[in-house]
């Protein structure tokens, strides 16, 4: 069994932001499974999506149910194998899992960021990311890799260091958010500012006030994005129109309420709303939501992502999932074809799966077996004589 062990790395210097603005003295979380190699040609960069962290394998020790949320995929004998890649996985600037975020001090005024948090984007994270990396001695990476949110990381990142990336996978993913994705976020940012309990971003415990956490926002964001993530194929054959237990006993078959929980879809979701109330930072989800909004390569090319994706000299692993209505496989499409426009090396799989958007963090053999080949040709060049 792998076992993990957290770690964190301080930067003094500040981090200059797409914004203008730019934030200093912050600490990046991150973990590392394998060994990298003498020539250090074997590391893999994992990136993640909006409510993940730099635990991406391998358990804690004494802690058996701590898997890391990418642990089906990477390990020994994974179809990202720690006995021949340096996996990292590091966690964003402005999360909630150790690296600095809303929740710390801001060492320019002595008080929690909160909402003073500065605005971060891909291109901010790739940037920090990179600086980890030259902190480890790394300066080409074999891949980089990331689903969703961490796809567009991984694309990025091809962008801005076209020289230190060798590879980049990205699955799930798409060049920028439709307006569908958009306006799903907005509301559940909205359903957060709008709790009575978010108090503008400052609801952290201070000195004249205890924490009071916007929950019942953050539980109505959550159940917004889990309805996103799983096809009606999914729902309807987990739930259908099935009824719980509770209800199932009454005469009519239902209660005839408007208040409470009656299908079993509906206690699903709050379940799901309710546990992520109780570990994620609402500062964060709006800071991690609005940069998947920003994300957009071809904005400075017109709109044209072939002229956008020009920068690229990586090879290019491109995997969907047909039944992905959010991050659907049209839009990995538009990628190959921006890149094939450049002559890129382009892989490109599409996977039947029911399982929605969700389908890139799920066990199928198919799914596995394509990362495993293309992992397969990254380790031939990585031995392969100079």
């Amino acid at each position: 069994m792998l076992i993990a062990t957290p770690q964190s790395m301080h930067f003094a210097a500040a981090l200059p932001l797409q914004s203008g603005a730019s934030i200093r003295a912050y600490d990046l979380s991150f973990e590392t499974y394998g060994t990298l190699n003498a020539d250090k040609s074997n590391a893999v960069l994992i990136c993640h999506a909006l409510n993940a962290s730099h635990h991406v394998a391998g358990v804690y020790a004494g802690q058996d149910k701590s898997e890391g949320w990418w642990d089906t995929m990477i390990g020994p004998g994974k179809s990202l194998d720690t006995n021949k890649f340096f996996v990292i996985g590091v966690n964003n600037l402005g999360s909630c899992f150790g690296s600095t975020g809303p929740m710390h001090v801001n060492p320019d005024t002595g008080r929690i960021y909160g909402a003073d948090f500065p605005v971060v984007t891909v291109e901010d994270w790739v940037d920090a990311q990179a600086r980890l990396m030259d902190s480890l001695g790394i300066q080409t990476l074999a891949a980089v890799m990331g689903g969703s949110l961490g796809g567009m990381q991984a694309l990025s990142w091809a962008l801005q260091f076209p020289d230190r990336v060798r590879h980049a996978v990205v699955i799930a993913s798409a060049p920028n958010l439709t307006a569908e994705n958009i306006a799903f976020n907005e509301v559940a940012r909205r359903a957060i500012v709008t709790d009575p309990d978010f108090n503008g971003g400052h609801f952290y415990a201070d000195s004249s006030r205890p924490e009071t956490k916007p929950k019942r926002g953050l539980r109505i964001a959550r159940m917004i994005g889990h309805i996103t993530y799983l096809s009606d194929d999914v729902m309807n054959e987990k739930f259908g129109r099935q009824l719980r237990e509770a209800v199932l006993g009454s005469a009519a078959g239902y209660k005839y309420s408007t208040q409470d929980v009656e299908f079993q879809i509906e206690s699903y979701l709050r379940y799901q709303g309710d546990k992520f109330a109780e570990y994620f930072d609402a500062n964060t989800y709006l800071l991690i939501t609005r940069a998947l909004d920003y994300f957009d390569p071809a904005r400075g090319f017109d709109g044209n992502l072939s002229l956008a994706l020009a920068r690229a000299k990586a090879k290019f692993l491109l995997v969907s999932f047909t039944t992905d209505w959010r991050f659907s496989p049209q839009r990995s499409r538009e990628l190959v074809k921006a890149l094939l426009d450049n002559r890129r090396d382009v892989s490109y799989a599409e996977i039947d799966a029911p399982h929605g958007h969700d389908a890139f963090l799920l066990d199928d053999p198919r799914y596995m077996s394509v990362i495993s080949s293309y992992f397969d040709s990254v380790l031939k060049e990585t031995e392969a004589p100079a």
